[in-house]
């Protein structure tokens, strides 16, 4: 559940106070209320496409999560 759809539903639905609201998220009562008046859903933030610094080592890795898998529990690392 999206953390706009939870405030949204607070604050029309069960028709908490905004103070409340700002209380439990820890968001200023600024906020909430700019995000009430917009009406948007969920923020869009654009994020560039950045490769990982594990996708070196990926097949790596799955291939020993696999092997771990199939070990007893015991056996196992952890």
């Amino acid at each position: 559940m999206g953390f706009l759809r939870v405030i949204r539903k607070w604050a029309l639905r069960d028709k908490m106070p905004i103070r409340e609201i700002a209380r439990r998220t820890g968001v200023s009562r600024n906020t909430i209320k700019k995000y009430l008046r917009a009406g948007i859903v969920e923020p869009e933030f654009q994020r560039p496409d950045r490769p990982s610094k594990l996708d070196p080592y990926a097949e790596k890795l799955t291939a020993w999560l696999l092997s771990e898998q199939r070990k007893t529990r015991k056996e196992r690392r952890t």
